[in-house]
């Protein structure tokens, strides 16, 4: 059922052709909300509002596209409210990417040190030169599995593991009163799209913007 808003313009249109065309479903037009849930983004002078963001998913698996809904409360520092989808699909997990999980990572960095790129050269040579000694004969994948053990092991002894950065948080108590201050704004930009509100609005978003970049810059 198709559940959008009363008015569509040209460019309504073109999606329309364009999902026809492709075999694709405009699911964002076809929940039961009230216009309030379908609108996407408010014109500044709060009166205007249009659904411009869709959702678009192929037709063969539409039924696992569950709900579409905007949220105008939410802050996106942009005019556009935050649209969401609620998604259900079923991933398996192969047996070869599960492997990729587990591999361990060398700090590679270090031999760029020439003291530890001369003992990891030792060690590995030490390492391959007892590996001479194999059967010719011996399985080829055994033979693999003897020259990738050793390789691992000369790097976990030489260099070690490589640990993963973790990023520094900047996101402090401060950044979470400029984020409550602005939603409290927006809250009333909606309830009241005055010229005031507005004016009101777009300047909370500058100094909020221009906190964040300033929190992210000396990280």
């Amino acid at each position: 059922m198709d559940r959008r808003v009363s008015i569509r313009n040209d460019n309504g249109v073109r999606l329309v052709n364009i999902a026809t065309s492709q075999n694709l479903v405009v699911k964002s037009t076809m929940f039961p909300y009230q216009n309030i849930h379908k609108y996407n983004r408010t014109s500044p002078d709060g009166k205007t509002h249009n659904q411009i963001d869709h959702v678009l998913i192929d037709r063969r698996c539409h039924l696992s596209l569950l709900d579409v809904r905007s949220f105008r409360e939410a802050i996106c520092d942009t005019d556009h409210y935050l649209v969401i989808a609620k998604f259900r699909e079923r991933l398996a997990v192969g047996k070869h990417a599960a492997q990729r999980c587990d591999k361990q990572r060398f700090n590679l960095r270090k031999l760029n040190e020439p003291e530890v790129r001369e003992q990891y050269h030792i060690e590995i040579t030490n390492r391959f030169a007892a590996l001479e000694n194999l059967n010719d004969d011996e399985d080829v994948h055994r033979t693999w599995e003897n020259i990738k053990e050793n390789i691992q092991m000369s790097a976990k002894e030489c260099l070690g593991l490589d640990e993963f950065k973790q990023n520094k948080p900047w996101f402090d108590e401060e950044c979470l009163g400029f984020l409550d201050q602005m939603k409290q704004v927006k809250i009333q930009w909606i309830q009241d799209p005055s010229q005031s509100n507005v004016d009101n609005l777009n300047k909370v978003m500058r100094e909020v913007s221009r906190h964040f970049r300033k929190k992210r810059r000396h990280i």
